[in-house]
């Protein structure tokens, strides 16, 4: 009779902590053990291929894909997080303890993307600085792409499922809501909805308004 394989527990520890990034810096000195060498050694890798510069005490799970020309560099600041099945192409800058849930999908065009210390971004987000040419003499995969870039202010909240195109400016503390579809500038402390995103609210009046319109 043969023997039962034992659980391999570490390894689904892993892969909660890429779903999860922040339980990563809740966890216990006898986890860290293993976890803090796991992870030293994926972002050395990255680092080795790409042309991205990691802080201190971040996670980037293995699942995430970056890609970061000469040029195109991502710069990824102090406690930051980046969960599985991101995509995030450079250039792109982020500022310090700034969270990208599972899913993100993230293009810096030539211009980039600029996200503020502090901002939590839900998954399945979707941001774009760039944009093609629709003139209707020639098909649209023919045409130069333009980028204004992208800059996300700090401590600001982006629901899941939303989408912010190139050119947007989105101020310091603002939330936006699930599946908002931003595409033009948003002021600090508003609180954004729908399709295309309207200010509903500012969070220094309807601090329970951003609760119910938005989620991790």
């Amino acid at each position: 009779m043969s023997e039962v394989a034992k659980p391999d527990y570490q390894t689904q520890h892993k892969k909660r902590l890429s779903w999860m990034p922040w339980l990563y810096f809740s966890l216990k000195p006898k986890h860290l053990a293993w976890a803090k060498p796991w992870q030293e050694q994926v972002q050395a890798q990255l680092m080795a291929l790409e042309t991205v510069s990691i802080g201190a005490n971040c996670f980037i799970a293995p699942e995430a894909e970056l890609f970061a020309e000469p040029g195109r560099d991502i710069k990824i600041n102090d406690q930051c997080m980046i969960a599985a099945q991101c995509f995030i192409h450079g250039p792109v800058t982020l500022g310090r303890e700034v969270a990208i849930n599972h899913g993100c999908s993230l293009d810096g065009g030539s211009k980039g993307i600029i996200i503020g210390d502090q901002t939590r971004i839900a998954n399945q987000v979707t941001i774009y600085a760039f944009n093609h040419g629709m003139a209707p003499n020639a098909p649209i995969y023919q045409q130069k792409s333009n980028s204004c870039g992208v800059i996300i202010g700090k401590d600001v909240w982006i629901g899941a499922q939303a989408g912010i195109v190139d050119g947007v400016t989105i101020g310091d503390h603002a939330v936006i809501a699930m599946g908002c579809m931003v595409s033009k500038d948003v002021p600090a402390y508003a609180i954004m909805a729908g399709n295309p995103a309207r200010m509903i609210g500012d969070r220094r009046e309807k601090p329970e308004l951003a609760h119910q319109v938005s989620a991790n």
